[in-house]
């Protein structure tokens, strides 16, 4: 699930958007240069069967609102993200030798 999810640049930042609260698919769209609709939906579509985002629909008739939000466990999943990339960082600016054990 990680793999499936992490493997994607779009959904990282999508998640980092997510993490700041609910969004509209517009406003996730202007936020991300580049991405299109179609892959945004997929990626959106495989983070809520996998029960990191909830879709939630405002309105019963055209036109209806659409909002995206984590889950309690998508917020668990982004603590994750968060420790990994920290890590990224001390490996950047050298501090930790990625190719070396800690004594």
């Amino acid at each position: 699930m990680v793999e499936s999810i992490v493997g994607c640049k779009w959904s990282v930042r999508l998640l980092g958007l997510l993490a700041d609260g609910s969004a509209r698919p517009s406003a996730l769209l202007r936020a991300c240069p580049g991405l299109s609709a179609k892959v945004m939906n997929e990626r959106l579509r495989k983070m809520m069967r996998f029960g990191i985002v909830r879709r939630t629909v405002f309105g019963e008739k055209p036109p209806v609102e659409v909002e995206y939000e984590l889950t309690p466990f998508g917020r668990r999943f982004m603590a994750i993200i968060e420790g990994v990339r920290r890590l990224q960082e001390v490996v950047d600016c050298g501090a930790i030798e990625p190719d070396k054990q800690p004594e």
